[in-house]
């Protein structure tokens, strides 16, 4: 596998080959977050020192998508068009914390070629907004499926008594319509959605969540969505967010590190600054994070 990028036609696209697979990464922008990590100030600013003085980071927003075979896979449309309702009207996502934005999904689509009717699976890590939005579109003012021949999949823990289905005016009815549609998915522990392509539970960040491992042509890539958030988590596995559900993250973590380092896999999370490539490599008795 060549490990330098191609020539994209656009600044927040970036595609490389994985085996027999082109993997495109899109950037729909950057948020400035603050992580609140469970680390005194001394150890946040010596794990993170691009924080500002307030402790805030700019972090990616990443979309994936997979060319494999007949297979095209979209994983986790993060966020509607910048020119949508959703954008211009309800901002809710991060009310508190600025996002930038680049010319977002469909442009970027458009760019690398693909048609939404040619998409066959949309995988969604997890149902936290900034993940699912681009699961639908406003063609003519109404909100529609944009991929109306895939199968969308996620965790079943993370659908199935889920405490906001139902509620009005909240993301979630996103998702609803994909699934009266008849197009949602569920994962319990592991699904292989095309050859060599395999959803993965690995809960913490919800009760639900899931990765992605691509493997072909004897080279694997991990899609890790919001396991980790900054590469600091990665040195220090024991920080997180405030909601996300340490107990269970820990040990998930630990697992998919061991995994990844094992097969020596190129790693996308969703928000390591674009472009987001890297590994994870072993370090004594725990993992760091190679970027690149």
């Amino acid at each position: 596998m060549s490990e330098g990028s191609s020539a994209a036609a656009a600044s927040n696209i970036d595609t490389r080959r994985v085996g027999d697979a082109v993997v495109s990464v899109v950037s729909e922008g950057e948020l400035n977050w603050d992580p609140r990590f469970p680390a005194s100030e001394e150890e946040a600013r010596q794990a993170i020192p691009e924080a500002d003085d307030e402790g805030r980071i700019w972090i990616g927003l990443n979309d994936v998508f997979i060319r494999l075979g007949d297979a095209v896979i979209a994983i986790d449309p993060g966020l509607d068009d910048p020119d949508s309702s959703w954008q211009r009207d309800r901002p809710r996502v991060w009310p508190h914390m600025p996002v930038t934005r680049t010319a977002g999904l469909a442009a970027a689509m458009a760019q690398l070629g693909i048609a939404p009717e040619e998409v066959t699976h949309v995988v969604i890590t997890h149902p936290h907004g900034d993940h699912y939005a681009g699961v639908t579109c406003e063609p003519d003012g109404e909100m529609t499926v944009r991929f109306p021949r895939a199968r969308h999949v996620m965790g079943r823990a993370d659908w199935e008594g889920n405490a906001h289905r139902g509620e009005p005016e909240t993301d979630l009815e996103r998702l609803e319509l994909v699934d009266r549609l008849g197009l949602l998915d569920l994962v319990d522990d592991r699904l292989e959605i095309a050859p060599g392509v395999t959803v993965l539970a690995a809960p913490g960040e919800s009760p639900g969540h899931c990765i992605v491992r691509l493997e072909s042509a004897g080279e694997v890539c991990y899609f890790l969505g919001d396991v980790v958030h900054h590469a600091c988590e990665i040195d220090h596995p024991g920080w997180a967010p405030p909601h996300a559900d340490l107990a269970t993250l820990l040990p998930t973590r630990r697992r998919v590190f061991a995994d990844v380092a094992r097969d020596n896999a190129l790693v996308v999370t969703t928000h390591e600054r674009f472009p987001p490539w890297g590994r994870i490599i072993a370090a004594g008795d725990g993992y760091r994070w190679q970027r690149g």
